[in-house]
C-alpha cells in the first residue's frame, strides 16, 4: 500500500494493489474516486481537494496510526509547506 500526495494539484492517492488490469474509475462524489477492476478488486482512492480531506483538525496533518503497535507517524498536508514556501 502506497499513499501519494501531489501538493501541485491537491490530490492524493492511496495504492491498494498495482494495476495488473484495466480498471474503472468510479466517480464517488466531487473529491473521490475509486479505482476498481472487473472483479471486484479496489487497486486504488483518489482524493481531490486532499489536503481538506485527509489533514486531522488545523494541524493539515495526516495521522497514519498503526492500530496494533501504537505507532504513530505524520505527513504533513500543507501546500505551502510541502512545495517548499
Amino acid at each position: 500500500m502506497k499513499l501519494t500526495y501531489d501538493p501541485r494539484y491537491n490530490i492524493a492517492y492511496l495504492k491498494l494493489h498495482e494495476k495488473n488490469a484495466k480498471v474503472e474509475t468510479i466517480k464517488i462524489s466531487e473529491e473521490l474516486n475509486i479505482d476498481i477492476a472487473p472483479d471486484g478488486t479496489i487497486y486504488g482512492i483518489e482524493f481531490l481537494n486532499a489536503n481538506e480531506q485527509l489533514q486531522r483538525g488545523d494541524d493539515q496533518a495526516f495521522l497514519i496510526v498503526n492500530e496494533a503497535t501504537g505507532d504513530q507517524a505524520e505527513v504533513n498536508l500543507s501546500q505551502k509547506q510541502a512545495i517548499g514556501m
